[in-house]
């Protein structure tokens, strides 16, 4: 049992580590449809466009280099140029998180969310942030991440796991079947008190 707490805690983790990568690669991603500012904003958005860019690549390089300080600053400054960017918003969220600002970190996440309900590395990060404080909250960003992406195997198994754990073992059987539906591959990694049910 403590084995796979063990493993549980690393693969959160790992996937912690997954989406503060994927928020750099995310970063230059063309706004969905829901994001394109109306007309009457679209002057000062793009006006202001450029110099957020080249701020949230510093950031993010800052990031890369450990300069968390640096990065925070620069997300800060994107902010006051665009006040609903998403990708400022979680980048200071992972910032908070690292710096142990759990609340801090939270409510930047929410940010992000504000603008992008769909965000996937912010609904992952905050369900990581919350998995044990608030694991109901915790489901439920999961199951907003698994809704926009169903395919997202490693997500509907951290979403399983934490089921699991709360004695919602009816619905973690149907998330494990599920992640097992898209890929069989993962059947190995589904908890053994659920392996046999999902397989069939």
């Amino acid at each position: 049992m403590r084995c796979d707490k063990v493993t549980r805690r690393r693969l959160w983790a790992g996937l912690a580590a997954t989406a503060a990568v994927a928020a750099g690669v995310t970063i230059w991603a063309l706004p969905s449809p829901s994001n394109v500012p109306s007309e009457s904003k679209a002057a000062s958005v793009i006006r202001n466009s450029k110099p957020a860019e080249a701020l949230l690549q510093s950031a993010l390089q800052r990031q890369t280099h450990q300069d968390s300080l640096g990065a925070a600053r620069d997300y800060r400054r994107v902010l006051e140029l665009d006040p609903r960017n998403k990708q400022a918003w979680y980048g200071l969220g992972l910032i908070e998180q690292q710096d142990g600002r759990a609340a801090d970190a939270r409510a930047a996440y929410e940010k992000a969310l504000e603008t992008d309900p769909k965000f996937m590395s912010a609904l992952y990060s905050e369900a990581f942030l919350l998995r044990s404080s608030d694991p109901d909250r915790a489901i439920e960003l999961l199951k907003r991440a698994v809704a926009a992406d169903p395919k997202a195997t490693s997500i509907q198994m951290q979403l399983g796991n934490l089921l699991a754990e709360q004695h919602r073992k009816g619905e973690a059987e149907d998330v494990f079947r599920h992640a097992v539906a898209v890929d069989h591959r993962i059947l190995s990694q589904v908890p053994e008190e659920f392996r046999a049910s999902v397989s069939r």
